[in-house]
């Protein structure tokens, strides 16, 4: 991965979970500026990592320099709400996690902007660049089909070409990806989903059978394993349909 140290990765995420879980649960404008801003770190990264990190759509700059200049621009945001308008809004979470992506989205890509290089780009071409990369499933998919779909041989196509070579490379962190992917499968899948993953993967348990992850989600019948394999397979879809190509581009 590019300049990106596994181990302050894993301990600034542990912090961010430590620091987020203290902070009480109430309402929006009865938080500090302090609490605020701790809150929303995650939608900090979250939408950090929507943007390409290769050396063509970023420059100089890492995963980790992108996540730096998104929380600066939080922060920004956060000094900057007018809370008579959020208070006017229907969905005031709604309104307020608006408010602050644009803020963040603007600040990273001015950060890039300005730290591609001597070399400027026509805005035409850097948003082709961008788009280009959002729209790369193809890569998603072999990543999470690989994953997710490669373990259960019987779901497969014998047809699909994503299916027929399995992935027997040994990961570049265990631990690493294994925290990563709960982080995906939390942001894009519900309940059902993340556990019928989570437990055929093992990602922080032994990997189960389908009729024991059936026994653990309450689904009754013969054909109770065939829905588990029905939901593997809506999970997996969901997440090549929502997560940006260059989400996975450090894993492949």
């Amino acid at each position: 991965m590019k300049h990106y140290n596994i181990q302050n990765y894993i301990r600034y995420k542990n912090d961010i979970d430590f620091a987020v879980n203290r902070i009480p649960n109430k309402r929006w404008d009865e938080h500090s500026r302090d609490e605020l801003i701790t809150v929303f770190l995650p939608l900090v990264e979250n939408l950090a990592r929507k943007f390409a990190t290769s050396q063509q759509a970023s420059g100089v700059m890492s995963i980790n320099d992108l996540i730096q200049e998104g929380n600066i621009s939080l922060i920004k945001a956060v000094d900057r709400i007018d809370w008579n308008t959020i208070e006017s809004s229907e969905d005031k979470e709604k309104t307020l996690k608006s408010f602050f992506s644009k803020r963040i989205k603007g600040g990273i890509r001015r950060a890039i902007d300005i730290n591609r290089g001597a070399m400027r780009l026509p805005e035409h071409v850097t948003n082709s660049i961008r788009k280009n990369f959002g729209k790369d499933k193809k890569m998603v998919a072999m990543f999470f089909n690989s994953i997710f779909l490669s373990i259960d041989a019987g779901t497969r196509d014998d047809n699909d070409v994503l299916y027929q070579i399995e992935d027997e490379s040994t990961p570049y962190n265990q631990d690493f990806l294994n925290l990563y992917l709960k982080s995906l499968l939390q942001t894009h899948l519900d309940e059902k989903e993340y556990e019928v993953l989570r437990m055929s993967y093992g990602l922080d348990c032994d990997k189960k059978s389908a009729k024991e992850i059936a026994k653990h989600l309450g689904i009754e019948g013969n054909g109770a394993y065939v829905r588990v394999s029905q939901l593997k397979k809506q999970a997996v879809d969901k997440l090549i349909e929502n997560v940006d190509h260059s989400q996975v581009l450090d894993f492949l």
